[in-house]
């Protein structure tokens, strides 16, 4: 098996408030999960109101089919342009 980690940094500039934010971050793990069917959450920088840092969580037998699948994720949520610079890191884990 085959664990897949995605952490994606999210810088928000639009963001004016927690609630603006909250709304943006809600709106990509929905669409995300729906879409790919992985694990997403808020990970840190929850008080921050124009960065979010988001966990994504995928698993597999195979290494190419996880990576290729949070590598999907990654071009969506650049796609949706509702950030204007985006950090990301993946890390594969054989279990």
């Amino acid at each position: 098996m085959v664990i897949g980690i995605l952490e994606i940094i999210l810088y928000l500039p639009e963001s004016h408030s927690l609630k603006e934010k909250r709304q943006v971050v809600k709106s990509i793990k929905d669409k995300v999960h729906n879409r790919f069917n992985v694990a997403i959450a808020e990970i840190d920088d929850l008080d921050l109101w124009q960065k979010a840092r988001l966990g994504i969580c995928s698993l597999g037998n195979d290494r190419r089919q996880v990576n290729g699948r949070l590598d999907l994720v990654i071009n969506f949520i650049e796609r949706m342009q509702v950030a204007t610079d985006i950090d990301t890191q993946i890390e594969l884990l054989d279990y």
